[in-house]
């Protein structure tokens, strides 16, 4: 298996199942991945524990990101299947600072990744 997220060796932070880097082709300044240790291509096939160190490595890496870059928002996604645009097929979780400017209009947020839908 060749997988780049199960040979990586450095994090910004990490717990017992789960770890954070930075995205290597970033959204935005400090967008980071939260990704588990264990391969699992599918979010819906995480284990409850693994689903909870994520989220507990989420609010970790939102603290490290106002204390580092000082965004005025973010965004959260998981892109689950090929379909939704999953490229790489271990779960990762994008935790995207947001500041203000970085669009014109930020209106319908995660909406956009359907273009036309983002704006209602």
């Amino acid at each position: 298996m060749d997988c780049i997220f199960c040979t990586m060796e450095k994090f910004v932070l990490e717990n017992d199942l789960a770890y954070a880097i930075f995205d290597k082709y970033p959204v935005n300044q400090g967008h980071l991945l939260i990704i588990p240790k264990r391969h699992t291509a599918n979010y819906f096939d995480l284990t409850e524990e693994e689903r909870l160190a994520i989220d507990d490595l989420l609010f970790q890496s939102k603290q490290f990101l106002d204390e580092t870059y000082q965004p005025d928002g973010c965004n959260i996604g998981i892109n689950c299947g090929q379909t939704a645009g999953q490229t790489i097929f271990h779960v990762h979780v994008h935790l995207i600072p947001r500041y203000k400017g970085d669009m014109n209009d930020p209106r319908g947020g995660v909406r956009g990744v359907i273009p036309d839908k983002q704006k209602y």
